[in-house]
Order: C-alpha cells, then sequence, then structure tokens
C-alpha cells in the first residue's frame, strides 16, 4: 500500500508502578557485529540453564523533542479498517510504538505493552503500534501474523501494517521497540514529541523485572502537564527490516 506521509501523535499518565523534517537514520553494525539471520540465541553455557540471547542490537536516536508527529493511513490486519492520525485528534497524547512480531525485545514486553496502554487508554491516551518490517525477509511479520498476535495478546491499541515503510521513515523510526510519545501544547493540536525513550531499563536475559517504569512515568508527566524530572533513555531493540 503506497502511503504518502506519515503523522502520529500520543500522550500517557505514569501513576502505573518547530516541525523539522524527520529523518530515518540507521545505524551500521561493524562487520564483527553482524550475526547470520535465524541465529537469535547462543546454546547455554556450560553448567548453566539459561539462554544467552543475542541479536543485533539498535538504540533509537535522532529524533528530537518538539517534533511534530507525521501524518500516516495505515490498515488494520485485525479489522481492516484504515487509520489516520486524525482519528487521535480527541486524545491530549498520542503514542506511538513501533513493534513486530519476531522480535526478541518486543517479545519481552509484549504482555506488558498491553496492559500499560490498557491503563492510560483509560485516562484519555491515544495509542497504535506500526510494524514496518519487510516481509520479503521477515514473513513471520507478516499482516495475517500480526492479526494473531493483537488477538492473542489481547491489544487494546491497533496494530497497523507499514507495507511501504514510509511511514517509519517518516517518523525516523530505526528499531523494535521503539516509543514515541506525543502530546498538544495548550490542549491543542499539532501533536509534539514529549518522550522518545524506552519502556524501561529490562531486556532479554539481564534479569531486570520488567516495570514501564521509564513510559509511564513519560506518559503521566505529559498528561499532567509537567517537565519530565528524568533524563530520557534510548530504546533498545533489533533494527527494523529494511526491504532489500
Amino acid at each position: 500500500m503506497a502511503v504518502a506521509a506519515a503523522r502520529a501523535s500520543l500522550l500517557l499518565p505514569s501513576s502505573l508502578a518547530a516541525s523539522t523534517s524527520p529523518r530515518a537514520r540507521l545505524l551500521a553494525l561493524p562487520p564483527r557485529d553482524r550475526r547470520p539471520r535465524g541465529s537469535l540465541a547462543s546454546p547455554p553455557a556450560a553448567g548453566r540453564g539459561r539462554l544467552r540471547v543475542r541479536m543485533a542490537r539498535t538504540e533509537s536516536t535522532g529524533v528530537a523533542v518538539g517534533f511534530r508527529s507525521p501524518q500516516f493511513e495505515l490498515p488494520e490486519p485485525l479489522t481492516g479498517k484504515l487509520w489516520t492520525l486524525d482519528d487521535f485528534e480527541g486524545n491530549p497524547g498520542l503514542l506511538v510504538m513501533f513493534i513486530c512480531n519476531h522480535c526478541p525485545f518486543v517479545k519481552h514486553l509484549k504482555k506488558d505493552i498491553a496492559k500499560l496502554t490498557s491503563f492510560y487508554m483509560e485516562k484519555g491516551l491515544g495509542a497504535v503500534a506500526i510494524s514496518s518490517n519487510s516481509i520479503r525477509t521477515h514473513p513471520q511479520d507478516g499482516p495475517e501474523h500480526m492479526a494473531e498476535d493483537a488477538k492473542l495478546f489481547k491489544y487494546p491499541f491497533p496494530y497497523l501494517y507499514d507495507e511501504s515503510q514510509e511511514v517509519a521513515k517518516a517518523f525516523g523510526a530505526v528499531c523494535t521497540p521503539e516509543f514515541f510519545l506525543f502530546k498538544k501544547q495548550d490542549g491543542r493540536r499539532p501533536f509534539e514529541l514529549f518522550y522518545h525513550g524506552q519502556f524501561d531499563d529490562s531486556r532479554p536475559s539481564n534479569n531486570v523485572p520488567v516495570t514501564g517504569r521509564d513510559l509511564s512515568r513519560a506518559i503521566d508527566c505529559a498528561l499532567s502537564g509537567q517537565e519530565l524530572p528524568f533524563v530520557q533513555k534510548p530504546s533498545v531493540g533489533c533494527s527494523i527490516k529494511w526491504h532489500p
């Protein structure tokens, strides 16, 4: 599906625990850090029963606070509905999440993303997830599998398919998961970026509990009109799989 441009907006509360043109900036890994596709985990170390997750890590970067949400028009595989930025016009904030089905970093958070967004959507937050991965190289991220994931994890938000990848490029998204939290200044449009950071400090196999602390605190501040009381840490995940 051809997408001309992209916009998005989100806002969230955290009691749960300028207009610049966007660019997509990809982080190139040195050859020694590249690993063959399909090899996401190494065998358990001797004497240990724990899997060590190994994958190409990419950090969210390059999008400044105050960046205005791009417009978008994308289909939701589960329902067939087309969603646009205008569908969230009545929300004070909008959370745009770039995720996918197969990424170990996303799998690590799926249940908690569903819980956190459900909590804040009841408080007025708008939320949407987008998968932009190429299904030429990763067919498991295709629309049919997206619909299955949305049902399995009971996503309270629409999970949209960015086939052309133009929406991801307009946002400047580079990894999964990647979180863009937008808010309206003085309750008026347009949505402007308030937070572009991690869900929390938990990663696959680092034994840190998943809490959603960073994102929930950011949402709380956005919805209450406060400034962030902490330094944003970039989200870390797998690189978006661009079309070959």
